[in-house]
This record gives C-alpha cells, sequence and structure tokens, in this order.
C-alpha cells in the first residue's frame, strides 16, 4: 500500500502484477530500436497505447525533465512509475466523473444550486445551508458546476 502525501491511502499507486506486465509489454513495443529507453516520441505512442490519448508537448517536455534530466529518454523502472502515478490520476479522475454524474440527474453536463442542495441533502443531511452555499459559491459566477465537455457553454446557452 502507498499514502499520499495527505497521508490518505491511495488504491491507484498499488501496481498490480498484471499492469506491471502490461505496461513492461507496451515499453518493450515502443523500444523499437532496443535502446532500453523511451524516447519522447516512443513515450507518446506508450501513453497512446495506455490511455488512448496523445501526451501534449507540455505533457511530454514535463515528464521527460522530470525523469532524469541529462538521460537520453525514460528507463522501463521511471516509466514503470510515471504509469502508476498516472493510473492514479485517472482513476482519482472518473471517481470524481462518477459522483458528479451521479448528482447531474437532468444529464446537462453542470449542476445548478438546486442540483448542489439536493446532493448535499443526500449525502451529508445534517449539514448548515450555509457550508453548502460557501461549496458552491466559487462557481457563483456562473451559478453552476460543469463537466469539462460543458465548460465552453455559455449561461445564455442554457
Amino acid at each position: 500500500m502507498f499514502y499520499s502525501e495527505t497521508g490518505a491511502w491511495c488504491p491507484g499507486l498499488e501496481v498490480r502484477p498484471s499492469d506491471r506486465r502490461k505496461w513492461l509489454k507496451v515499453f518493450e513495443a515502443c523500444d523499437e530500436d532496443k535502446k532500453g529507453y523511451l524516447s519522447r516520441e516512443d513515450f507518446k505512442v506508450a501513453v497512446v497505447m495506455l490511455f488512448g490519448y496523445k501526451p501534449t508537448k507540455i505533457e511530454a517536455d514535463s515528464v521527460m525533465t522530470s525523469v532524469k534530466p541529462n538521460t537520453s529518454g525514460i528507463y522501463l523502472e521511471d516509466f514503470i512509475n510515471l504509469m502508476q502515478k498516472k493510473k492514479a490520476v485517472q482513476l482519482h479522475h472518473n471517481e470524481i466523473r462518477q459522483i458528479f454524474t451521479a448528482f447531474d440527474m437532468q444529464y446537462r453536463g453542470f449542476l445548478t444550486l438546486e442540483d448542489f442542495r439536493k446532493a448535499f441533502r443526500q449525502v451529508a443531511p445534517k449539514l448548515p445551508e450555509r457550508i453548502v452555499l460557501e461549496a458552491f459559491r466559487p462557481n457563483i459566477e456562473g451559478s453552476y458546476f460543469e463537466t469539462m465537455e460543458h465548460s465552453t457553454k455559455t449561461r445564455r446557452e442554457m
């Protein structure tokens, strides 16, 4: 088991043997020249294979400088550690999306203040109303919480 910086247990940080085998296979497949490391382009292909998206230049630059700045690429153990962290972030993101979706009863992609109140009444019925309003307040200018997919909608479109 691993613990996050806050001390909370993070189940996504456990490396299951099946994950390790999958990451090893992808590493080997992307290291076509058998150099023993992944170049920037190799890394991008590996992320596409594992997570289904191509990393941005910023993400690739960040990863390449974070592992071992003066090396030619990402070695296997660094790659395993990176994929382990990436999986944990993905699990956290998916959990947040599932919770949000459970309270977006109208499938609009956003929560109004009333939706937010109903959600809190279900999960924390004794929580004072002022706390709920304070939690909602950071987004009060748009008066709704929204998913990333709907963040480009304007209030006029609602």
